[in-house]
């Protein structure tokens, strides 16, 4: 009976203190009196402060434990690249050949504008020159800090990032690698910002016997920029690639007229069409 009697006093209190918390949000010129009340009452029962603290302490781990996720989400954003910032710097980790290399992200990064010989293709031969541009190009950024620059497409199809590559004193990597002649330009549109300027380069080298115009004669036929004998073939799938003499496809391509395949006189002529490089 005594237990009774206790459930009953407190279930009892347990009622005012309802009914007080009531009257602050019904009867506002009361507010601070029922407050005041509800204090009192309160401090005056252990098994109210007992719940309060209970309470209290659940909502604070449900605090911590929501302010734990927002962190892990904002470190998840941060490991994100945006290289649309100029001044965000990459460490390069790994020089994999002459135009691809990875950075400390862990993304492979494939210079766009430029083709350097192969040296690790999987269904290639190592090519003239390819060691060659390789080393150059570990000379340039092994170890350094690079800015990325996008032009259109963001990642290949093999999810290697395509960029140009400057690095910390504004040196432009991929065009310094045309210049010197361990790699041609290599026209693929929508990515042919800096085509020209690649396009002026190589002619630049190829006049000079500079790098592998020099040392891979044989691969690569003494074309002259102005002679019309550009190749402007269409593939079987519609994509618009051109040929020069001394290429591999160039003497197997056959121009037809009708399908709108064309000749040009110079690899500017081509780009300004819509034709890319052929890759070999």
């Amino acid at each position: 009976m005594l237990k009774d009697k206790v459930k009953i006093k407190y279930i009892f209190m347990l009622g005012i203190f309802v009914f007080a918390a009531s009257v602050i949000f019904i009867f506002s010129p009361v507010k601070e009196k029922a407050k005041a009340y509800i204090g009192e009452i309160v401090e005056s029962n252990p098994i109210f402060q007992r719940q309060i603290q209970k309470n209290y302490l659940d909502e604070k781990e449900i605090n911590n434990f929501v302010n734990e996720d927002d962190n892990l989400e904002d470190s998840d954003d941060n490991e994100e690249i945006d290289d649309e910032k100029s001044n965000q710097l990459f460490l390069v980790t790994r020089v994999i050949d002459g135009d691809t290399i990875e950075i400390e992200t862990g993304d492979q990064v494939r210079y766009i504008g430029i083709n350097t010989p192969e040296t690790n293709h999987p269904s290639k031969p190592v090519e003239c020159f390819g060691k060659e541009a390789t080393e150059r190009n570990k000379e340039l950024v092994q170890g350094q800090k690079i800015r990325l620059e996008k032009d259109v497409n963001d990642r290949d199809k093999y999810n290697r990032l395509l960029r140009y590559v400057y690095l910390e004193d504004d040196t432009f990597v991929n065009l310094i690698l045309v210049e010197e002649g361990f790699a041609t330009s290599y026209t693929y549109p929508p990515d042919i910002s800096h085509q020209a300027d690649f396009l002026k380069a190589e002619n630049a080298a190829r006049a000079e016997n500079t790098g592998l115009w020099g040392e891979c004669r044989e691969e690569s036929a003494n074309f002259k920029e102005g002679e019309c004998v550009i190749k402007g073939n269409i593939s079987a799938s519609g994509e618009k690639i051109y040929h020069i003499p001394g290429q591999y496809y160039y003497n197997q391509t056959v121009i037809d007229d009708e399908k709108g395949e064309r000749w040009f006189c110079s690899e500017a002529e081509a780009v300004e069409a819509g034709w890319r490089k052929s890759k070999k």
